[in-house]
């Protein structure tokens, strides 16, 4: 008769009936049908089928877990062979076949307690250890005495040290784990000193000068207390690697939180990093329930490899407060700030636009930087056009690096950074609504931080102004990037804004690219030489010689550049909500080596999309060129196309591209702008010639019933009401002469 391991019920046995599937199991066993089914026991992955997993239980039994008993499609699953899992019993067949079960625990402290199955009868651990260990201890003396030719009951009997006092191997064994190190002791200390010291003084002064390698009795009697334990040293995420299998003291802040079926898992990020802690307290409950997201903490641990992925096993989690608090925010600030500001800025090439905004150029990189830092998402806005695209690619290609070295889970590159292109230029209150749900969202769900929404292409005029106000309630951080026309209110909107229009320099030889690819560049200077490429490929016409020489240097020829640009072009068209990350780093940088999956760095694919983009454009310019009608505005003769009537408009390439390619192939001997009027809307080029603002305000003076609005600010679009198109029109031909003028 015996007591349950759980509740303590008088029970044969070690565990009573309602807490059996409490408790997980080791089989040791020899034949299947001594498992108990409703049991859940410990077992290995031996391998996959198209139905299942099959999964060792013990040593000698495997069962099949069917993929009809997961909890999650068969192919989502990231078992290898070999690792442990804990499956349910289901039942044991006439013919020796295991049914398995789905176990929503997957960590064996996650079950109420451990028993061994042996087949006969259930033990706790313990008892064979205890046995295992007697054993070995009978075997090693046979062998002792056999060596010695000596009879063991014939033998003298010899004193024997009590079981508890230490013994002299103890005790230095105590002064290598946990005395100081030799830095430590004071010059002139004895090696007994220093053990003495090492063990809490449990060492007493007659048996330090006598060598002495016994305790005293009152030592060796005492409870320990707080003050004799040796104390965890602070370790940082960055060296935990080495760890493994370790107890480990980390101080730093909790930035999320998120409950599973199981633990509860925080993020905890140090100076150096970040790494997910597992704290439980039964399958599905919140561990630590008062501890939240931003709170700075001391979190004890041992270090685990979970499918791949350092994780701490969390033991004690206790927050920081007052001048402990302090100390750990202190140290964390001085580290983020030393570590995300760049060293110096040294812009990609001798540009003038780029260099009047190089103060702004390393503020968004150190806000970048910081973000990663402190384990903060980052969300990258950009427009869909090829400039937007790559531009937002340049910013990602210096950031995944530095989240990857960050954060131990292995997805951390796309838990933490994101790419969302905008439809537009401008970041209304429809975008910023989406980014503040889905950051609420995140944080109500998972305890994330607020992200940094970083804008690029976009965002630099004031229509964008209501869209930051809503980010700025929830203290979210923006930062823009941006070649267009800025406003001034913008800057006051965001933490920092590198538009270089606001400091009056000439912007019309400017992409977003050149822009974002100087900023990448101090993100992460590792990088550097992967981006040197990408202002070229920005550039439709009259690329900088700085930008080309760059290009060049890196390998890459004009056809090269040109066939990147038009493949962005078009892909950034289809989809064009979606971020399409692998695709475009293929298309860019060649990530995808010779030979790899078709795929080849020399610029295939890149050539093969392209002409598509070729073909397509062609055909709509022809049909758009035979629908031009004219008109006479002073010196200035005006193209206008009805985009409603003679384009695809739900098709490849879009209005904007279109009308930038019509006014790209103009006959350049005379003045020459191009018109796209749609029912609602009107599109004006060169726009870098134009302000359309002024331009929309004389429009509307004329037009008075029209509803004329601005959208994008002196690089934007004008829109109306649909009924006053031919008033619209009318006006606009008046306007454009007194607005080139």
């Amino acid at each position: 008769m015996g007591n349950c391991i759980i509740c303590g019920t008088a029970v044969d046995g070690e565990i009573c009936e309602s807490h059996e599937e409490d408790a997980v199991f080791e089989f040791r066993g020899t034949s299947a049908s001594e498992l108990t089914p409703g049991r859940y026991y410990r077992g290995t992955v031996d391998g996959y089928a198209d139905f299942g997993v099959f999964v060792d239980v013990g040593d000698h039994v495997t069962g099949l877990l069917h993929r009809s008993e997961l909890d999650q499609r068969l192919e989502s699953l990231d078992w290898e062979p070999g690792d442990e899992v804990f499956v349910q019993v289901l039942d044991v067949r006439d013919n020796g076949n295991v049914d398995l079960g789905w176990s929503i625990r997957q960590r064996e402290r996650e079950f109420r307690g451990k028993l061994i199955d042996t087949g006969d009868d259930e033990v706790r651990p313990e008892a064979v250890e205890d046995e295992s260990d007697a054993s070995d201890a009978s075997d090693a003396s046979d062998t002792s005495d056999a060596e010695d030719g000596a009879d063991a009951s014939e033998s003298e009997p010899t004193e024997a040290a009590e079981p508890d006092e230490p013994t002299a191997g103890d005790l230095q064994t105590a002064a290598d784990d946990t005395g100081p190190s030799d830095e430590e002791v004071p010059s002139g200390a004895s090696t007994t000193d220093a053990v003495a010291a090492g063990s809490g003084g449990t060492v007493t002064a007659e048996a330090s000068a006598s060598g002495s390698t016994a305790a005293t009795d009152d030592a060796a009697d005492a409870e320990p207390t707080a003050d004799t334990d040796a104390a965890l040293k602070r370790t940082t995420v960055d060296t935990i690697d080495g760890q493994v299998g370790t107890v480990v003291r980390l101080e730093g802040e909790i930035t999320g939180v998120r409950q599973t079926s199981g633990p509860t898992v925080f993020e905890l990020s140090d100076e150096a990093g970040s790494v997910e802690c597992a704290a439980f307290e039964e399958a599905g409950v919140r561990a630590y329930p008062s501890v939240e997201v931003g709170d700075v903490v001391a979190l004890e641990g041992e270090v685990e490899r979970h499918h791949g992925e350092l994780q701490i096993e969390t033991e004690a989690l206790e927050v920081l407060t007052d001048e402990e608090r302090e100390t750990v925010v202190d140290r964390l600030e001085t580290a983020i700030e030393r570590e995300a500001r760049p060293a110096e800025i040294d812009l990609l090439a001798d540009h003038d636009a780029v260099a009047a905004v190089s103060d702004e150029v390393g503020d968004a990189a150190t806000a970048i930087r910081r973000a990663v830092m402190e384990a903060r998402p980052i969300v990258v806005r950009h427009s869909a056009t090829a400039d937007g695209y790559v531009a937002g690619a340049a910013i990602e290609r210096a950031v995944l690096p530095l989240i990857r070295e960050k954060h131990t889970r292995e997805d951390a590159e796309y838990h933490y950074f994101e790419r969302r292109p905008l439809d537009g230029r401008v970041y209304d209150m429809d975008a910023a609504t989406d980014d503040v749900t889905s950051m609420l969202e995140a944080r109500e769900r998972h305890g994330e931080q607020f992200p940094l929404i970083v804008l690029v292409d976009a965002g630099s005029t004031e229509e964008s102004v209501d869209g930051y106000e809503l980010l700025s309630l929830y203290d979210a951080n923006a930062v823009v990037v941006d070649d267009s026309r800025a406003d001034d209110a913008v800057a006051e909107a965001v933490s920092v804004a590198v538009a270089p229009s606001l400091t009056g320099v000439d912007v019309t030889d400017l992409t977003s690219t050149a822009l974002a690819a100087n900023v990448g560049a101090h993100v992460n200077d590792e990088v550097r030489a992967d981006l040197e490429h990408l202002p070229a490929v920005s550039y439709w016409e009259d690329a900088p010689e700085a930008y080309l020489d760059l290009a060049a240097d890196a390998g890459f020829d004009e056809t090269g550049l040109s066939e990147r640009r038009e493949a962005v072009a078009l892909e950034a068209y289809y989809q064009s909500y979606k971020d399409k990350r692998e695709l475009v780093a293929d298309l860019l940088f060649g990530d995808g080596a010779a030979g790899d999956d078709g795929r080849d760095a020399d610029g295939e694919l890149a050539a093969h999309v392209s002409e598509q983009f070729r073909a397509k454009l062609e055909t709509e310019l022809e049909t758009a060129r035979e629908n031009l009608t004219t008109e006479r505005v002073g010196d200035v003769t005006v193209a206008v196309l009805d985009t409603t009537a003679f384009t695809h408009r739900f098709d490849f390439p879009t209005t904007t591209l279109l009308l930038d390619a019509l006014y790209r192939r103009r006959d350049a001997a005379e003045p020459f702008a191009v018109f796209g009027l749609a029912d609602d809307e009107l599109h004006v080029r060169p726009i870098d010639s134009i302000d359309v603002r002024e331009f929309g305000d004389a429009i509307a003076d004329a037009a008075t019933d029209a509803g004329v609005r601005v959208v994008g600010g002196q690089d934007g679009h004008i829109e109306f009401l649909p009924g006053e198109r031919e008033a619209v029109r009318e006006a606009a031909l008046e306007a454009l002469e007194s607005t080139l003028a």
